[in-house]
């Protein structure tokens, strides 16, 4: 495996994208890393090196963006591995979700992944080389009630990736979404889990916030092992733009499309019949 390649990590100062900057320094690569928090972002890699570049950067601002982008250009010379990590969580039916909350879920999970990717093409164009990991979610595939915003969010990321991997094929750049299932990081806990401030009774969302936060410290993923699988998959020569992470992830996704293939036969003959004559 190759030691040497340059990443440029977004939401790394947990889970995640944390384990994947410290296994790319432990393999001898080098990271610039972003999070909003610059000082948990220090305090969380521990060791520091001159491998290591951490960025403080709002992703929801292009400007910053670019800034960091630019930044680590001047330090390492290049970006190799783009892995578009930063998310956040959000849980609320669609009818009690504000035109704010919904947003924001918007900005973090989608339009922060398209500002990296906007500000680091350049320069993989110019090197004719380089690998965007953006890290999506198997509810970017399989619609759930009370989690609406971040559906979007994630449906559009894998969207982007389709459209992204055609578009960059001729300059050898490669995409990858990722959709991993339930992995154990903070993710599902109370200082991350978002909840729509404006309740309707109905639609029972705190009992769905509840579930959520019983699997927290019970996720079946290591954060470890998909780090490093993140690793593996930028060395292959034909890497997936689809990978979904976790048995969790495949098995749900592979059914949804099998009921999703027999849901569109057995009304095939409504969707054939808006031709002309």
């Amino acid at each position: 495996m190759s030691t040497q390649k340059v990443w440029f990590i977004t939401g790394a100062s947990k889970g995640m994208g944390l384990e994947t900057v410290n296994a790319v320094l432990k393999n001898g690569g080098k990271v610039a890393a972003t999070s909003r928090n610059l000082q948990e972002l220090i305090d969380n890699i521990g060791n520091q090196n001159e491998n290591f570049l951490p960025l403080q950067v709002d992703i929801t601002n292009d400007k910053e963006v670019k800034n960091a982008i630019q930044n680590t250009i001047d330090t390492f010379g290049r970006i190799d591995v783009v892995l578009n990590n930063a998310g956040y969580y959000l849980v609320g039916s669609v009818e009690e979700i504000s035109d704010e909350e919904f947003r924001k879920t918007i900005d973090v999970n989608l339009l922060g992944t398209v500002n990296v990717i906007r500000n680091a093409m350049p320069f993989l164009r110019q090197q004719e080389s380089g690998h965007i990991l953006n890290i999506a979610s198997n509810m970017g595939y399989i619609g759930y009630a009370n989690t609406g915003s971040y559906n979007a969010a994630k449906f559009a990321v894998i969207g982007l990736s389709e459209a992204l991997a055609q578009e960059v094929k001729p300059f050898h750049i490669k995409v990858t979404a990722i959709a991993p299932g339930m992995f154990r990081t903070s993710f599902m806990s109370d200082s991350t889990l978002a909840e729509a401030k404006n309740k309707i009774a109905v639609y029972n969302v705190e009992q769905h916030v509840n579930m959520l936060k019983s699997f927290d410290g019970n996720q079946p993923g290591d954060p470890k092992k998909l780090a490093k699988v993140l690793l593996a998959v930028t060395e292959l020569p034909n890497p997936p733009v689809h990978l979904p992470l976790g048995n969790d992830s495949y098995d749900s996704i592979v059914a949804h499309r099998k009921n999703e293939a027999q849901e569109m036969e057995t009304w095939k003959h409504l969707s054939y019949s808006t031709n002309f004559d």
